[in-house]
């Protein structure tokens, strides 16, 4: 016979059925509070658990690599190339704006990779917020998904914005000088100047063409990116036949005239160009064969968006010198200056399609946000309402798209869009993190008599991260332990519980990643630390990084078959986890007071309604049976079931 239930096993799963501090009745006066409150802070981190097939979905699973591979790029190469080129160039970096998106291509590949072996492993709808939720807890995702809204109505609505602004501009302002003659003049704090109807009826034009389902946005994302590429070949072929090589010369200034700093300041900006292939992920519960098209479309997506970038940015500065940009309108103005007018409206008719895809991109992914966290309880339930026949969130895409265009049509944007940054950053980070939670989890072993006895050894899976190393890890070496070589030496890591000594490193990873980019980004400009405290500081955090990057590396990792795995785990993660600290600290301090009073709002939100109605807090039956998934070494795998009122279930071999 196995043990019976401990005090404290019952007590852990007592909280589903009983008040907060009502559970444990005869225990000493304090007690059934501080109880209470332990179990209240146990919801806070519980993980998503995930019994049924990772594949079966209510959406309806009809993309292949190609789609996600267009919808990415769609979402990357839009108002961005047509604007964010010529602003850089001109003001941060003069030619040297090729070697910024270089370089903040491979800073968003690190984040890439780690969002192509989640979208691979966990081909649910989500993005983000679905990966905290499997590895970290519970609260931190809510709050992902939380910005992940915040940032995705932005976005759209900036678009829909550059998108009408751009549309006008080509009728001489026409349509913002009617409105502004019939409708007056707006002087009301946080409100647009005047209303854009055209942005907003942008917006639901898009929001109908979502709601029809995933088959149509994805053939009209397929034309408009074709045209956008189409454009932006022509751009680039045109553009290097009209190139002169002397306006990279000295006389112009030299490549880099505002050297190293205006190239990592440009760097910096360049790297916003890259968001977007979060899309893909989002999208994984509906792709075809999420594990292979997730991250083949990544790559894709992010490579073909780096190369758009980095050509047409060069044929940009060899057009024209980089000094007499227009930044508003730069291709435009560059064909104008050498004689080409014509190609302006080619070069508007793709920024129009580019945009458009953007615009589509946004709208697709934003209610899939909302109905991963109304699916899962935490927001409200209507959201998770899939139409039968479109196989969409329907509710969801016409509510937030009406909020969007509401947002679009009213408010003014230039103060929010930097939510997008700091949103996204954000997200990145704790995907990064996951990761390494993820790869990095012991398994918790089994001490029941009966299945340590003559049966085979068994293991026990109590959370989604350890099942998805049952499905496919097979007879690896077990992840959280030091590796065999290694233990005469390092032994004293594995004194411990089973995996404390990768939690402090994971802690002390991010605490240093955090105290590094601190003194690398605050140290001079904000601190004022003097010399040798800038320093010591550093080299402590250093120091405290590296430690912890060669602890962790120490360790075992799962290893899934056929399943894509980023290499160089922990190296990638911790470097883009570094990096995007790094980059939040660049913001202003208005938007960090904009994001904590945003972070407040959602708070009210989460423990006002999401930690009530979780699915995690009634995924087990009434009667507090507790199923777990146990593997033999031998490949079989079964399901014990267990009952607080009842001795455990019996394990194979048992008497």
């Amino acid at each position: 016979m196995g043990r019976p239930w401990s005090q404290g096993e019952q007590g852990a799963c007592s909280w589903l059925r009983a008040p907060l501090c009502a559970s444990l009745p005869t225990m000493a006066p304090g007690r059934p509070c501080a109880a209470g409150l332990a179990r209240f802070c146990q919801k806070l981190k519980r993980r998503k658990l995930l019994a049924d097939s990772s594949m079966a979905t209510s959406l309806q699973r009809c993309l292949s690599a190609l789609d996600l591979t267009l919808l990415g790029v769609g979402s990357m190469v839009g108002s961005g190339l047509y604007v964010l080129t010529g602003v850089v160039a001109k003001e941060v970096t003069g030619p040297a704006v090729t070697v910024s998106f270089v370089v903040a291509a491979v800073a968003s590949l690190m984040a890439a990779l780690c969002y192509a072996e989640f979208g691979a492993r966990v081909p649910r709808t989500g993005s983000a917020y679905l990966f905290t939720y499997v590895s970290i807890g519970e609260l931190w995702a809510f709050l992902i998904g939380w910005n992940l809204v915040l940032e995705y109505v932005i976005a759209s609505a900036a678009v829909a914005r550059a998108w009408s602004g751009y549309l006008d501009a080509m009728f001489d302002h026409r349509i913002q000088n009617f409105t502004e003659a019939h409708l007056g003049v707006w002087q009301v704090p946080f409100l647009a100047r005047s209303p854009d109807w055209l942005a907003a009826g942008i917006i639901l034009l898009a929001s109908a063409f979502v709601s029809c389902g995933a088959r149509v946005s994805s053939w009209l994302n397929h034309t408009l990116s074709a045209v956008s590429m189409i454009v932006i070949l022509f751009i680039v072929v045109l553009g290097f036949i009209l190139a002169r090589p002397s306006n990279w010369g000295e006389a112009e200034g030299g490549f880099a005239p505002f050297g190293f700093s205006g190239v990592m300041s440009g760097t910096a900006t360049c790297f916003y160009a890259f968001v977007g292939f979060d899309v893909i992920a989002a999208s994984s519960e509906e792709a075809r064969d999420p594990k292979r098209a997730v991250p083949l479309a990544i790559a894709l997506s992010l490579g073909l968006a780096a190369t758009a970038y980095i050509l047409v940015s060069a044929v940009l500065t060899l057009m024209i010198p980089w000094h007499s940009l227009n930044p508003n309108s730069a291709l435009a103005d560059a064909f104008y200056q050498r004689g080409y007018s014509w190609a302006g409206y080619l070069v508007a008719t793709g920024s129009i399609c580019a945009m458009t895809t953007v615009q589509l991109s946004g709208l697709f992914c934003l209610p899939r946000i909302i109905y991963a966290m109304a699916a899962d309880g935490l927001f409200f339930e209507m959201f998770a309402y899939v139409h039968p026949r479109t196989q969409v969130p329907l509710l969801g895409i016409l509510a937030f798209g009406a909020l969007t265009a509401v947002v679009t049509l009213l408010l003014d944007l230039d103060a929010l869009v930097q939510f997008l940054s700091i949103g996204t950053l954000l997200a990145y980070t704790f995907v990064a993190i996951s990761v390494l939670v993820l790869r990095f989890q012991t398994a918790s072993q089994s001490r029941s008599p009966s299945l340590a006895g003559s049966g085979p050894k068994a293991k026990e899976y109590s959370s989604f991260s350890d099942h998805l190393e049952l499905v496919g890890a097979g007879h690896g070496p077990e992840p959280g332990r030091l590796r065999p070589a290694l233990r005469p030496y390092l032994g004293f890591l594995d004194r411990g519980s089973p995996g404390a000594a990768v939690r402090g490193a994971v802690c002390g990873l991010v605490v240093s990643a955090i105290a590094l980019g601190c003194v690398l980004m605050l140290g001079h400009s904000v601190l004022r630390l003097p010399l040798w405290g800038f320093l010591l500081l550093l080299l402590c955090s250093s120091v405290t990084f590296l430690l912890s990057l060669l602890v962790l590396g120490a360790h075992q990792q799962q290893r899934l078959k056929d399943t894509f795995q980023m290499p160089l785990v922990p190296l990638i993660p911790a470097l883009s986890i570094v990096l995007n600290f790094c980059l939040m600290l660049k913001l202003s301090y208005l938007t960090w007071v904009r994001f904590t009073i945003w972070l407040l709002i959602g708070l009210l939100v989460y423990f006002g309604y999401g930690i009530w109605h979780s699915k995690e807090n009634w995924r087990e039956p009434p009667g507090l049976v507790t199923a777990r998934y146990v593997a033999f070494s031998d490949g079989r795998v079964e399901e014990t079931v267990r009952d607080p009122g009842q001795a455990p279930a019996q394990g194979p071999g048992s008497p």
